[in-house]
């Protein structure tokens, strides 16, 4: 829990604005370490002094190239230290942040700058460079001036190290010892501190604007629910250009929790085990390839080791439903458990470090049946939602009261309710300004009835008694077969992403007689059932065309939705032998299928699921 604060004694009021919560900070914890990250195989730390002494630099240099409040400076990183000194900067400058995904698509890297007008463009590295070059180019005359993290392999004069902006800094700070405050100062909370575009799963990005309001409220609301300490360490990896991440960042600092920067995602297995963390933000997606790693694991041992897995599964399961449902565990049950806790689910507490406390997880719908395998081995996930709009946090799951299948209940101040339809709607100070330029698909969203002004989310969902909220799909999404019926392809989903060898799925259907799914599997668990078969199928294609293990995801297909309605159940399947991937354009930067592209790229697969006078039709 945050500590009281009142605003009686100024120096210890709530923070208003992003800026006041950082001053506060730095301030409190100077002798702190705050953050950590890891240069070649050693880990650096930065205390609370460092930290402040840098962004008051960066924020200094960027005034002195004549950075105005109200202009947009663009940053395209990958998370690191340099991205959240560079993100406090800009807004001491009362300058407006513009955050750019690292694999966000040239054109539409294109599209933001443009659109937002960016007067400069942070960029980590010489790979960025090059490889939005052509977005650079399209730009001519516009396109903003350049500053880099690390140095460029050949020497570009039009390109600005960040080392000499901190340097230009400095000096400025010297001249005028007391402009850093005065500048930083002059943010109200109602100022627009970023603009956030959205994945653009159709269309064109829209530019979220959200206010320091918007973002400190969040935060600070959030930070009432979380069971985080300064005590605590944290494990950063997700993109700080997703507003979940540097949201919960902006909690960490409020809460002054240390933060490791993991070096990226192919390395957080390994960075996990280092820094030992005891709370971890996190996307279901790492979930679920976790337990597929761990079930394949689990399918090369021997046929005793594989039975003490399965049965240590049943078991852990067993268990968490019963405390789910608030329910006493029978002591046999319980006996067991504690020896499969010895035999099987202490390794997994030892992957992630062996002190975690939790993790969180958002960005998407995390499946019952990874919660339950998680929660059985002693590790808890708290499941929250939230939305670029609301930024983001609107409900998450309580560490002494976590509902599986659930989002818990709003973060205190925020109002939830659903419409006519079952849409859920957002009231409260951290719903957006609106959309950049574009009033028109801001009134789309924002409504006002006579209660207030309320966001419209695009998700369907419940509220029970006790507040806690479940999405059931996104409005748009649902799917109307030919026959009237209305389907839930998120929630079918679910299930099937709960079968061990399933990496990726989407289920379709629209205007069609039934639905079907397009699954991707996991390869390298694949790979091993086809050898417990007998079958020497090492290419993908093999293994996606073979009728064995087409059966074999069929009867797992049906075993998962047996207990759907008949018009819900996925009559046909097909195996596609490549992973859905940003660069593919089948997921947007946030790991967000897009759904009319994937179905548009598949066109022949899923025309082949359905007989041909049903396609005609």
């Amino acid at each position: 829990m945050s500590p009281e604060l009142t605003r009686t004694d100024e120096s210890n009021r709530e923070p208003e604005t992003i800026n006041e919560l950082f001053a506060r900070t730095v301030r409190q914890r100077a002798g702190k370490v705050l953050m950590r990250y890891k240069r070649g195989k050693v880990w650096h730390d930065v205390t609370g002094a460092q930290l402040d002494e840098r962004v008051r630099n960066v924020a200094l240099g960027l005034w002195q190239l004549g950075v105005q409040p109200g202009d947009r400076v663009a940053l395209l990183s990958e998370s690191s230290p340099e991205w959240s000194i560079t993100d406090y900067a800009i807004l001491a400058c009362g300058a407006i942040n513009v955050p750019i995904y690292p694999t966000q698509a040239v054109e539409q890297v294109t599209f933001i700058l443009r659109n937002s007008g960016a007067r400069i463009l942070f960029l980590s590295n010489q790979k960025q460079f090059r490889r939005i070059q052509p977005a650079l180019e399209a730009l001519r005359g516009e396109a903003p001036k350049l500053i880099m993290f690390e140095p460029p392999k050949e020497e570009n004069k039009a390109v600005m190290l960040l080392e000499e902006l901190e340097r230009r800094g400095a000096e400025e700070r010297t001249r005028q010892p007391q402009l850093y405050q005065e500048l930083a100062a002059r943010a109200q909370p109602d100022d627009l501190a970023t603009i956030i575009y959205t994945s653009g799963t159709t269309g064109e990005p829209k530019g979220v604007m959200l206010t320091h309001r918007n973002l400190t409220v969040d935060a600070l609301r959030s930070a009432e629910v979380f069971s985080i300490t300064a005590d605590d360490h944290a494990l950063t990896f997700l993109p700080l250009a997703h507003v979940f991440e540097r949201t919960v960042l902006y909690i960490y600092m409020y809460l002054g929790v240390q933060v490791s920067f993991a070096r990226g995602v192919e390395y957080v297995a390994e960075d996990i085990r280092e820094v030992k963390p005891t709370v971890v933000t996190a996307v279901p997606r790492l979930f679920e390839r976790i337990l597929a790693t761990i079930n394949k694991r689990a399918a090369e041992g021997t046929p005793t080791q594989q039975k003490v897995f399965q049965r240590a599964m049943k078991v852990g399961r067993e268990v968490a439903v019963l405390r789910d449902q608030r329910r006493p565990v029978p002591f046999l049950l319980r006996m067991q458990h504690r020896l499969y806790d010895r035999l099987v689910f202490t390794k997994w507490r030892e992957a992630v470090g062996g002190r975690l406390r939790f993790f969180v997880s958002g960005g998407a719908a995390l499946p019952t049946e990874v919660a339950l395998a998680f929660a059985g081995a002693g590790i808890t996930i708290l499941q929250g939602y939230g939305l670029t709009e609301t930024s983001p946090v609107v409900a998450v799951n309580h560490l002494d009261d976590n509902r599986f299948g659930t989002i818990g209940p709003p973060i205190p101040g925020i109002r939830v309710k659903t419409a006519e339809d079952g849409e859920l709607l957002v009231q409260g100070d951290i719903v957006m300004q609106g959309y950049y330029r574009n009033a028109e698909e801001t009134e789309k969203v924002l409504s006002r009835q006579d209660d207030g002004v309320w966001f419209h989310t695009g998700d369907i969902g419940t509220i029970d008694a006790d507040g806690f909220i479940r999405i059931t799909d996104r409005k748009k999404d649902l799917i109307k077969t030919s026959l009237g019926k209305y389907i839930a392809p998120q929630m079918i989903e679910n299930l099937i992403r709960g079968i061990p060898l399933v990496e990726q799925v989407i289920v379709i259907g629209n205007h069609r007689k039934y639905p079907a799914a397009l699954i991707v599997p996991n390869f390298d668990a694949l790979r091993v059932y086809a050898e417990s078969l007998s079958l020497e199928l090492k290419e993908k294609s093999d293994l996606t065309q073979h009728p064995r293990i087409i059966e074999f995801f069929r009867r797992k297909v049906d075993e998962v939705t047996k207990d759907l309605a008949p018009y819900e159940k996925i009559k046909k399947i097909a195996l596609l032998d490549r992973e859905f991937t940003i660069e593919g354009g089948e997921l947007t930067p946030t790991l967000k299928v897009r759904r009319k592209f994937v179905e548009d790229k598949y066109r022949e697969v899923i025309d082949a699921l359905y007989p041909k006078l049903e396609v005609e039709a």
